[in-house]
């Protein structure tokens, strides 16, 4: 499997356009733009009406900065197209976490059933164990091997599943078509994170997903300099989506939405990039003496594999090792020799990354027990050569600690 685009989204019946090239193009009109290339930032509530009439219509493109500017509509058209003919709209949102909740709020009320896969983004259960908890909502978490298992499960008042393809720190991958058909035959809601691989790599409209978030602080951003969220959904859901975007108040910065759609711009040969790095550090790792498992489904000896290669084009630059038995002190003294992987939350950008986690926190459907200390990289932009030296230089001071 390689990270080329095999999708086409329809351009024209005589040449329809590759997805890199419509990331490129879409959202853009230099003739409005007065021959510029990129869409100027439009900071603004305030939209004047020109008429007393035009304004009782409500009749106007924008009504209001909250409800989307020109720069907002821009970026909508361009991940529209990388999101394929499945997507109905895409919301704003102004952070990964806030595109969940926005979403979860959106299809969920009192009374409700909600199942979560037990590999979910921490601040995900947080969310639901807090705030949907004290709305009336149950959570209930589920293996995310589960696949038509998931069946077993089902409440009368199930209304959603909640899905990320792979964990963002395990890397299990969940059969998301299986999981799907059966939600579906019960009436419910599926909704994906699906910030790993992007819409580029993994169009989870076309899976059987009704609502796909983004994380757009990571890949989408891709320079560690924003703070973004996306909420994209096919026509059953989109609906319900707008709506509650709208009654929540939910919306992005202009700078922020500016620098997401620049940075979109160049997905996809920064993922094509991240796509084979992350693969020849994952082999390099495997091969390590020091290394007890690499947890990437794009490696052939990964359980996940199979539906990866089935379902995703590529792979992005995040996964995780298990290394071998050592003390917490030794794991701190390798990190602390590492100068080309920095230690901090979030990934996606330009910059390799490594931190330390512990799943058996919070897991509660399944058991997190991997057999030595966890470290979940982010292999940037930077040389492999490079990367491979600084991780042999911590590996030294591993074994010179332990």
């Amino acid at each position: 499997m390689t990270a080329s685009d095999s999708s086409k989204p329809p351009h024209s019946p005589a040449h329809p356009q590759q997805t890199a090239t419509r990331l490129v193009t879409a959202g853009r009109d230099t003739k409005a733009q007065k021959g510029f290339v990129n869409p100027p930032v439009f900071h603004g509530s305030t939209v004047l009406y020109p008429t007393a009439e035009d304004l009782h219509a409500h009749r106007a493109e924008f009504t209001y900065g909250r409800h989307g500017t020109p720069t907002t509509r821009a970026l909508q058209d361009v991940l529209m197209a990388l999101e394929g003919p499945q997507c109905a709209g895409v919301g704003l949102a102004p952070s990964g976490a806030a595109a969940i909740s926005t979403a979860l709020l959106a299809v969920l009320k009192a009374g409700d059933h909600l199942l979560v896969c037990d590999n979910a983004y921490r601040p995900t259960r947080n969310f639901c164990n807090g705030i949907l908890k004290r709305y009336g909502v149950e959570t209930d978490y589920f293996d995310p091997l589960i696949g038509a298992g998931i069946a077993g499960l089902f409440k009368p008042n199930t209304r959603a599943v909640l899905l990320e393809a792979p964990g963002s720190q395990s890397f299990e991958m969940p059969d998301m078509r299986a999981i799907a058909a059966v939600a579906h035959q019960r009436g419910a809601l599926v909704i994906d994170d699906n910030t790993w691989a992007t819409p580029l790599f993994h169009r989870s409209l076309e899976q059987g997903v009704d609502i796909s978030m983004q994380a757009g602080t990571k890949y989408y951003g891709g320079h560690s300099d924003i703070m973004f969220g996306t909420i994209s959904a096919n026509a059953k859901a989109w609906p319900l989506i707008s709506e509650g975007i709208r009654l929540l108040g939910v919306c992005a910065g202009p700078d922020d939405v500016y620098l997401a759609l620049r940075g979109v711009r160049t997905l996809s040969v920064r993922l094509a990039q991240h796509h084979h790095s992350g693969l020849e550090m994952a082999r390099w790792l495997a091969a390590r003496p020091e290394v007890a498992r690499v947890l990437h489904p794009g490696l052939e000896t990964d359980p996940g594999h199979a539906i990866w290669k089935r379902d995703f084009t590529g792979a992005s630059g995040l996964f995780s090792i298990v290394l071998k038995s050592a003390p917490q002190t030794a794991v701190d003294t390798m990190l602390n020799t590492l100068t080309l992987f920095g230690m901090g939350f979030s990934w996606g950008g330009f910059e390799s990354l490594a931190i330390p986690f512990d799943c058996s926190e919070y897991r509660t459907a399944t058991k997190w027990a991997p057999g030595g200390p966890t470290l979940r990289l982010h292999i940037g932009l930077e040389n492999v050569d490079d990367l491979k030296a600084d991780l042999d230089r911590g590996f030294a001071a591993l074994r010179a600690a332990h």
